[in-house]
């Protein structure tokens, strides 16, 4: 099994486990991840996952022996992009979905071309201090069609993203972290550990009102800022009156001094 869950209360752990391809993302892989995240997203128990690379890859990006295998029409038709309904699952698997919570990149070694694509895909990012992400599709010709242009420069900018798309180089975790490509460093073997402690600190949260702030964030971008407000407005005023029992329990003295333990 290249795929497995490991759960600890309303945190998901999903493990890609192909040491041996340094965790590239093979057609069983991909869908068995995509189920994983259809399933945790529908569990009304899960609240938090994190996603590692077992072995000390996150991901090595498609695995390229199995795409040598395909024509070009093959790999069109498996993954096309339809004008409506819902998008097929992509060649890295879970790439197109939209989760409805959040997911944390746990990143060790390489996050490399389809790889990079999955972390940005994620909602934060903890790279160890010897990971390294880079666009090394760029050597064969082969585009980034897992979100990579889309996500990238909505994260580093546009003139980040475009040296990072059009070299193709190196990208090393101070240097993500610098520009934005991670929120977190670690020493090595250390990420899961760090993703999972981050997970569960949010998990503990009131979730209807972080998912709540969640999807605006994700909603706003592109908007012009009176439709991002008034977006951000309609998306949580539901959950005012949940806040003001919140304020209630400030008032009893939990939480007070930016205390994020007692609450």
């Amino acid at each position: 099994m290249t795929v497995r869950i490991e759960k600890d209360g309303p945190v998901w752990t999903v493990i890609h486990s192909r040491p041996e391809a340094r965790n590239a993302m093979d057609p069983k892989s991909a869908k068995a991840i995509y189920e994983a995240f259809k399933a945790f997203d529908t569990d009304e128990n899960a609240r938090t996952a994190i996603f590692w690379g077992e072995g000390g890859s996150f991901c090595a990006g498609w695995d390229l022996k199995h795409a040598a295998s395909l024509t070009g029409a093959e790999a069109l038709d498996m993954h096309d992009f339809p004008d409506e309904g819902e998008p097929p699952m992509a060649a890295m698997g879970p790439s197109r979905m939209e989760l409805s919570k959040p997911v944390i990149a746990a990143i060790s070694g390489p996050a490399v071309a389809g790889g990079m694509e999955l972390a940005l895909w994620c909602d934060i990012r903890v790279m160890e201090e010897t990971a390294y992400m880079g666009v090394y599709c760029r050597r064969w010709g082969i585009p980034l069609i897992d979100g990579g242009t889309v996500r990238l420069p909505r994260l580093v900018g546009e003139g980040r993203a475009m040296d990072l798309v059009l070299t193709g180089r190196r990208v090393d975790a101070d240097e993500s972290l610098r520009i934005g490509l991670c929120e977190y460093i670690v020493p090595e073997g250390k990420a899961r550990a760090k993703a999972e402690a981050l997970a569960h600190d949010i998990a503990r949260f009131p979730q209807s009102c972080l998912l709540a702030d969640r999807k605006s964030v994700r909603a706003q971008n592109g908007l012009v800022m009176r439709t991002a407000l008034r977006q951000e407005w309609l998306i949580s005023k539901q959950e005012v009156t949940k806040g003001v029992k919140g304020a209630a329990r400030f008032a009893e003295g939990k939480g007070r001094g930016g205390d994020f333990k007692n609450v």
